[in-house]
């Protein structure tokens, strides 16, 4: 653990996996860490795993849909030190049939994988420009680069994050602030995938899974480490991850 930073971390979408992995990395690192989810009651645990380990760790309840609340989320994160970097990680991802597709199912998966994104990365950056630095990271995934049978609604709200991605990376880069889009493109060794496996092809399918067929979260995490660790005049905008032995 090193020692105590000046400095935050905000991660919107601190979810048991990825999410949980991001706060624990930085927080390794000396960064009081803002995690926010929708039900902030869940971020006991991790609270109590950082703090455990010498670390600093504030859970807040929090829908990135609702600019008021990403806006006060962020004022907090950057009150007692300054937030250095935000982590937009919210996932939505679902599966449906084009004709089985809601507009409400639509509308509310764009709402959370891009509109979220958009609202996280604007309140970043108007507080990083006051002070001219900062790192605004997010959560891509195969989806934003190529839609899937069924995707439809994932699809469009993760390209569309990528673009925002894109054109903040654009008009911010050259103030000094370093905006990326990390492409995910694996299953993450998750309950949820390995359900989703289960699922597909039976227990036995999980069961043979080879080594490091699934990716860490904690690998995950230290891309992100090491994207924030950067000097300026090598800055990556987009990194896609993946397993040695994943199809692409």
């Amino acid at each position: 653990m090193t020692g105590a930073r000046n400095a935050a971390a905000a991660v919107v979408g601190a979810g048991d996996y990825i999410g949980s992995a991001i706060a624990e990395r930085f927080a390794a690192e000396g960064y009081r860490v803002f995690g926010g989810r929708r039900h902030g009651d869940q971020l006991g645990a991790l609270k109590a795993k950082i703090e455990g380990a010498g670390g600093r760790f504030e859970g807040r309840s929090l829908d990135a849909r609702q600019e008021d609340r990403v806006a006060a989320f962020m004022t907090e994160a950057d009150t007692d030190q300054p937030l250095e970097v935000v982590v937009f990680n919210v996932g939505a991802n679902v599966n449906f049939p084009i004709l089985e597709t809601t507009e409400r199912v639509f509308r509310k998966v764009w709402e959370m994988a891009c509109e979220g994104g958009f609202l996280t990365g604007r309140e970043a950056a108007r507080r990083m420009l006051e002070r001219g630095s900062g790192s605004i990271f997010f959560t891509g995934a195969t989806a934003s680069v190529r839609g899937g049978t069924g995707y439809a609604a994932f699809a469009s709200a993760k390209a569309g994050l990528r673009a925002v991605a894109q054109s903040m990376a654009r008009e911010l880069g050259p103030k000094n602030i370093h905006v990326a889009h990390l492409i995910i493109d694996s299953g993450v060794d998750t309950a949820f995938v390995r359900d989703r496996i289960i699922a597909a092809r039976g227990a036995e399918a999980l069961e043979q899974l080879e080594p490091d067929t699934l990716m860490d979260p904690a690998s995950i995490a230290e891309a992100y480490w090491r994207l924030h660790q950067q000097t300026r005049d090598g800055w990556t905008f987009e990194l896609d991850l993946r397993p040695f032995g994943e199809t692409w």
